[in-house]
């Protein structure tokens, strides 16, 4: 092991190449709904984070060797079955997601009707005058 760990660090990053994607995703959705005074660039960013939390939840279901949680009719059962809960709760977020991502960007619109602008830092200016 050299300074820090490199080759550890390197060998984890190929074998969990799923987590560093969740992290750099989840960075850059949090970057963005911060950093960014647009608000369609916001819900991108949302939309962004909330792929992270996905890609996470599906990448920690995952059992090397695990077979399908069905029980075969000729036999008992027999090795690691995966669990489907993850992958359902995953499916449940995405239509909350979806539905989230629809009353944001008609906010949006309604908010641009309004103000003429989709800048944050415009809006609250106008609303506080």
């Amino acid at each position: 092991m050299t300074l820090l760990g490199m080759p550890l660090m390197l060998e984890l990053l190929s074998t969990r190449y799923a987590y560093a994607t969740f992290a750099v995703i989840l960075a850059v959705g949090l970057y963005i709904m911060i950093a960014s005074p647009n608000l369609v660039k916001k819900v991108i960013g949302l939309n962004l984070f909330q792929s992270a939390i996905f890609l996470f939840f599906v990448a920690t279901a995952y059992m090397h060797g695990g077979s399908v949680p069905v029980i075969p009719t000729e036999g008992g059962a027999v090795g690691e079955y995966a669990s489907p809960l993850p992958h359902v709760i995953v499916l449940t977020a995405i239509v909350v997601g979806v539905s989230l991502t629809a009353v944001g960007l008609a906010l949006i619109v309604r908010l641009y009707s309004l103000y003429g602008t989709l800048n944050e830092e415009t809006i609250r200016e106008v609303i506080n005058e």
